[in-house]
């Protein structure tokens, strides 16, 4: 694998490109599909500036023409090294240090003229192959980087077939091949490696937050969230699942109104701390297991009410008053914890107190409507004397009865959301129903606030895991109620039953494939999720979520009583040293698999140089026997033997194939001890 410029040849004299070119191209083709996911990650100037770089390198290689100039990519590379810094204002760090590298790849290709600068390339593409990881570790990333890796590997062993032109496919072979012998060593060294932090991770990672609930909610954000149909989090239950009403992992919960932010509660009364959560759980409880998404977030997300703290390694969780479980530092990277909850709880201050008015609280001239609306209500002759209860269910009704309707699409609102729910557009999503609904009960007199979170999930028949995804984001109230604390109150549920009883959602648009997909054959599409849902979360489970815990447990299952670092330490040095002497004993096996004849006229050849006879490394025996009759002037008793014994070493390799055969070459090894070798040929 040269990479030398050729002469330009006439086009109808090519039919085929030359091997340089058919090994360039093919290098060019893996470079790009590792930088490919890579695309989303980087800037735009970048992914284009990498992308020309290629393709004029390819149309370089299909022409035989020459490669450009030192001075061109000197030019080059000051221009991204400027375009780099004026990106991210710096160049240190994960993402300008692997904009960086894509371009030092991507650039690298357009002096590829020997070998040795092919090397490099293999090199930074591994590190490029690497660098993907950085952003994403699902398992559709690591499958594509493992076609990446068989392809770097085919073109690194191609290169070292500089004969001919050995087909690509050959190369191919010898790199699976390769990729297969050290696939026990990365098994082996992934299991025991010693683990301080996620498998993938930097610093920078903490900043780079994915979609999720958000720490304040504005009306119409949670639809534009239910659009993504990516994973929340996956639960596994303990024994039989709540029902799916039941269902509520309660995230933050939103008490402060501005007129069209709802945000964490932020008091103007002293006496805020008598509303100290005071949980008393009721009924069965409920385990299982969560494994969580990174979000950037700090929020742990369990089902509604949680009363001990969620068993999670090298974290410290706390549970506000109100109910919501909160980590010392973001969710960065897949999280497993298990969680015993109680779907049937109570909570809250039994009796009014002072810091309830935080929850009666609404912004001056806004939604004049509503709150006329919340007098009307009060004022009914009906409603005389009716408690807080009697007044929910009032206004439930109205929502089910009152041509109200749950859409993704609603519209934008303006000014007086309440308002335009309420009496014009009578459409929204959840969290526009949950705020027309919170600022009404407010408007009678009830404290009322907003909890958002995620409401039911979809049981995966492959593994028996439920999956929460984001499209089951969902806002819903709670309202205080003497005697009883706070009461979770879903208006959505009035509006669409089946949001909140059954596994009804309302979907998002579907991509081309799964349309189609859906159309031909629903089924198909429904199990066709299903198993690649079971194989992310298998993935999740048994490789991103192989912690430094699972490690020492596998040390207890071994037999270690109090399993440390050190016993991790010399477990996998022992066995980097039986590997080792496995491979010692290979060796010599191999050793002795060789074959004996020629090992035994290597060794008299030896005999024979030392003793001062000039031979070279391919001299047959008959050779020999004739230089040494040259020789034997001086000493022929000597020297005669060894030569008939080298004749008969030669008619022995052509002899017919026997029993008999194999035996006399015992005879031929105990004679080459015995001969009287010489120490000085004159």
């Amino acid at each position: 694998m040269a990479w030398q410029p050729a002469a330009p040849a006439p086009a109808s004299a090519v039919q085929t490109p030359p091997r340089e070119a058919r090994d360039t191209l093919f290098l060019l083709a893996v470079i790009a599909w590792i930088i490919a996911p890579q695309v989303g990650n980087l800037p735009v100037w970048c992914s284009a500036m990498a992308a020309t770089i290629l393709l004029w390198r390819a149309y370089l290689a299909v022409r035989s023409l020459t490669l450009p100039s030192r001075w061109w990519l000197l030019g080059l590379l000051l221009v991204a090294t400027a375009a780099t810094y004026a990106t991210h204002r710096t160049l240190m760090g994960r993402d300008p240090g692997v904009t960086y590298v894509v371009v030092l790849l991507s650039l690298k290709t357009l002096e590829m003229r020997t070998r040795r600068d092919a090397f490099v390339i293999f090199f930074l593409g591994f590190f490029t192959l690497l660098a993907n990881f950085f952003f994403s570790q699902s398992l559709l990333t690591a499958a594509a980087m493992l076609l990446g890796l068989l392809g770097l590997l085919t073109a690194l062993v191609n290169s070292h077939m500089p004969v001919g032109r050995p087909p690509l496919l050959q190369a191919a072979k010898t790199a699976g091949w390769m990729a297969l012998l050290g696939a026990p060593i990365m098994a082996v060294l992934f299991v025991l490696f010693p683990r301080v932090a996620p498998l993938w991770g930097m610093p920078g990672d903490a900043i780079a937050g994915r979609s999720g609930l958000s720490a304040t909610m504005q009306v119409g954000t949670i639809a534009s969230l239910a659009l993504d149909d990516s994973v929340a989090m996956r639960i596994r239950f303990d024994g039989t699942a709540p029902r799916m009403n039941d269902m509520y992992f309660r995230g933050p919960v939103l008490s402060t109104f501005n007129g069209r932010d709802w945000v964490p509660l932020q008091s103007a009364f002293p006496l805020w701390n008598q509303l100290g959560a005071d949980l008393q759980p009721q009924g069965d409880p409920v385990t299982y297991q969560v494994t969580l998404e990174a979000n950037s977030r700090p929020w742990i997300l369990v089902l509604d009410a949680t009363p001990q703290k969620p068993a999670l390694a090298d974290r410290r969780v706390t549970m506000t008053p109100d109910l919501q479980w909160i980590s010392d530092r973001p969710v960065t990277d897949l999280t497993r914890y298990t969680a015993t909850s109680y779907t049937d709880f109570r909570y809250g201050p039994l009796r009014s107190v002072t810091g309830l008015k935080d929850y009666l609280a609404l912004p001056p001239d806004y939604n004049p409507r509503t709150q006329q609306l919340a007098n009307t209500i009060r004022s009914d002759p009906a409603n005389a004397g009716a408690d807080t209860p009697a007044l929910v269910e009032a206004v439930m009704e109205r929502l089910h009865t009152g041509g109200y309707t749950y859409t993704l699409e609603p519209g934008v609102f303006g000014t007086h959301t309440a308002d335009e729910f309420w009496f014009d557009r009578k459409m929204g999503f959840c969290e526009h129903i949950a705020s027309s609904f919170v600022v009404l009960m407010r408007g009678m007199g009830i404290p009322a606030r907003i909890v958002t979170g995620y409401q039911g999930g979809t049981v995966n028949g492959v593994d028996g895991y439920w999956t929460v995804r984001q499209s089951d984001a969902h806002a819903w109230a709670e309202v205080w109620v003497a005697n009883q604390g706070w009461v979770r109150v879903d208006p959505t549920s009035a509006v669409a039953p089946g949001r909140t009883g059954s596994i009804a959602r309302l979907e998002a648009p579907r991509g081309v494939i799964a349309t189609a997909l859906s159309r031909v054959s629903p089924q198909f599409s429904i199990n066709l999720r299903a198993l690649w849902d079971a194989a992310n979360n298998g993935w999740n489970q048994w490789v991103l979520n192989y912690t430094q815990s699972k490690q020492l447990n596998l040390l207890r299952d071994l037999g270690f009583e109090s399993p440390s670092w050190e016993d991790l330490s010399y477990l996998l040095i022992g066995l980097v040293v039986a590997a080792s002497l496995v491979g010692a004993a290979w060796t010599l096996w191999e050793r002795h698999r060789q074959d004996p004849w020629l090992r035994l006229l290597h060794s008299a050849a030896l005999r024979l140089r030392r003793a001062g006879l000039e031979l070279s490394d391919n001299t047959p025996p008959r050779q020999m026997a004739s230089l040494l009759r040259q020789h034997s002037a001086g000493q022929p008793a000597q020297l005669q033997p060894i030569g008939d014994w080298l004749l008969r070493m030669e008619a022995w390799r052509y002899a017919p194939h026997s029993d008999a055969h194999a035996r006399r070459l015992g005879t031929l090894q105990r004679e080459f001890r015995q001969l009287p070798w010489p120490q000085r040929i004159p």
